[in-house]
């Protein structure tokens, strides 16, 4: 199909190659016949009639034994060179025995482009130019010094046309060449920037990738601290509980340590699913993170009897996973933080998409305390502030918390808007 279009559409220097290869046919027929039917009215003897016939069947065999001579070497050459001033000479000659062949002599100034070096088009268009100037005033030589001043006004029109002409295509040949150049300029560009973009795009799938293998080793040692916080001392209460049973004096009181170390038990099962439940965020694999934290707060707020409220503000996007479960997690934390230990009556969550980041902001009006006071976290202990931070610098963003006694609190989480690209 392609080859199809270009024979149907033919660019220009396909036209231009074809014209080149039988226009001269053309033109020396025309020329031919126009010669011909003027012999007679130009005053041709017979001797100038068999000249010119015989120099019409050495031009003919010229132009056939062109394309053999030069389909090796395409584009201006040596041979390509000698080939057209001799066919000048041949039709300077043939002008000069009848002016009508000028016709042919003519296509001296479409080839020299394709066939004269550039320092040898000039004086290959000068040259055609006499030949053309002689066929116009009516024939070579010039008869009287009137005739000469003639000639001298055609030649000199021929060659400010020839020069006008030629300056016109050399711009038009320096457009194209500087367009060419500026085209490859932009394709090494966009090559360039291209491969910045996929070298980018490993990079950021490799931090990804990082971050979740940190996420998992964060995991284990969040999950491992709450098993010591939580599940642990419960099974310790629960011996402790056993123990008295055993030496109890009476069934009142082993009944009560009983009861006791059911009590306890039930909280370490608990401890012990919520732990299990908040390794991975299941949460956010039937819903995205605005569902997920609609979700979370309601359940926080019907847990701790506070007013709880969760706002969406910007057009929600569907993030990456890394990007949704560090979100989550931080305000999953800032959420149990603030039922153990603010003891808030009003919260609020607000998630914000602004432009090519997403915020997550928590506020309560608990009881606050001092950021600076807060010890540093030990090599096992819990999730904390310092776990919160650490989870938003991973995937290169921040965390900042505002706080003071009786004053409530503020925690905000800022991470890179990363679409999902599944």
């Amino acid at each position: 199909m392609p080859d199809t279009e270009c024979m149907t559409h033919p660019t220009g220097p396909q036209r231009r190659a074809t014209f080149d290869r039988w226009g001269p046919y053309a033109l020396l027929a025309v020329g031919l016949v126009t010669a011909g039917a003027s012999a007679h009215a130009v005053g041709m003897s017979r001797g100038e009639t068999e000249a010119a016939g015989a120099l019409v069947v050495a031009a003919l065999l010229l132009q056939l034994s062109w394309r053999r001579v030069t389909s090796d070497t395409p584009g201006p050459t040596r041979v390509t060179a000698v080939l057209y001033f001799v066919r000048w000479a041949m039709a300077f000659a043939l002008t000069w025995l009848n002016p009508f062949f000028g016709i042919y002599a003519a296509v001296g100034y479409y080839s020299s482009s394709l066939h004269l070096a550039r320092r040898l088009m000039p004086l290959g268009l000068l040259m055609t130019a006499v030949t053309m100037a002689g066929s116009e005033i009516g024939g070579m030589p010039p008869h009287g010094p009137l005739m000469w001043v003639i000639f001298a006004a055609v030649f000199c029109t021929n060659v400010g046309l020839v020069g006008l002409f030629f300056r016109f295509a050399d711009q038009e040949q320096r457009r194209i060449e500087d367009q060419a150049d500026t085209i490859d300029e932009l394709e090494r560009t966009n090559a360039a920037l291209q491969q910045a973009l996929d070298e980018n795009a490993a990079l950021h799938a490799q931090l990804l990738v990082q971050a979740r293998e940190a996420g998992v080793a964060d995991e284990r040692r969040r999950l491992a601290a709450e098993i010591h916080d939580t599940i642990a001392q419960g099974l310790t209460g629960i011996i402790a509980q056993l123990q008295v049973v055993s030496n109890a004096p009476d069934l009142a009181t082993a009944h009560t340590h009983l009861e006791r170390a059911s009590s306890l038990a039930r909280h370490s099962l608990g401890e012990a699913r919520r732990s299990v439940h908040n390794l991975a965020p299941v949460e956010l694999a039937a819903a995205g993170l605005p569902e997920a934290l609609q979700k979370l707060v309601a359940d926080w707020g019907e847990r701790t009897g506070a007013r709880a409220e969760f706002t969406v503000t910007g057009t929600a996007e569907s993030l990456h996973e890394e990007v949704s479960a560090t979100l989550l997690r931080t305000a999953q934390e800032a959420l149990s933080n603030a039922a153990r230990h603010a003891r808030a009556r009003r919260l609020g969550v607000t998630l914000t998409y602004l432009g090519d980041e997403v915020i997550l902001d928590i506020r309560d009006d608990g009881t606050g305390f001092d950021p600076a006071a807060v010890p540093a976290r030990s090599h096992a202990g819990g999730f904390g502030l310092a776990g919160m931070r650490a989870r938003a610098e991973r995937i290169a963003g921040s965390f900042a918390v505002e706080s003071e006694p009786g004053h409530g609190t503020a925690v905000s989480a800022r991470v890179p808007l990363v679409r999902d690209d599944h």
